[in-house]
């Protein structure tokens, strides 16, 4: 089975794995992902993450969530902005922050996939992918 957009099923996964408080979840290899998880653990809303292949060989990222202790949740949200059927594009200069800098935006831009905040440093823009808080 085909899939149309592939970040938003990584997001879907991350979220609801994090919703039912569980410790893992498995989300299909590619280079976008492993690039956008990276970032997600650089800032601190995962614990940690491992690329390895699930029983029936195919590549896999296996994604460790941190758990909420008392009133703190490491991770609240997951946004998908640019989809397959309206991709969003920002100049260096329009780098959204996300709530008052408490949160990040992805971008894909040419020098790679980085933050808003390393995008806005160095004035590149590019494909807005999501935000995440």
């Amino acid at each position: 089975m085909s899939m149309t957009d592939p970040i938003a099923d990584m997001l879907t996964r991350i979220r609801n794995a994090n919703r039912a408080n569980l410790r893992t979840t498995d989300i299909p290899y590619s280079n976008l992902k492993k690039g956008i998880v990276e970032i997600l653990k650089e800032e601190g809303f995962i614990k940690n993450y491992k690329v390895g292949k699930n029983p029936k060989g195919h590549p896999i990222i296996r994604v460790f969530l941190k758990k909420a202790d008392g009133s703190f949740k490491p991770l609240n949200d997951l946004q998908r902005i640019s989809k397959p059927g309206r991709r969003v594009y920002v100049k260096g200069k329009d780098v959204p922050t996300v709530l008052n800098d408490v949160g990040i935006a992805i971008l894909s831009t040419s020098k790679g996939i980085m933050t808003n905040h390393k995008a806005k440093r160095e004035n590149l823009g590019g494909e807005l992918l999501c935000k995440v808080w």
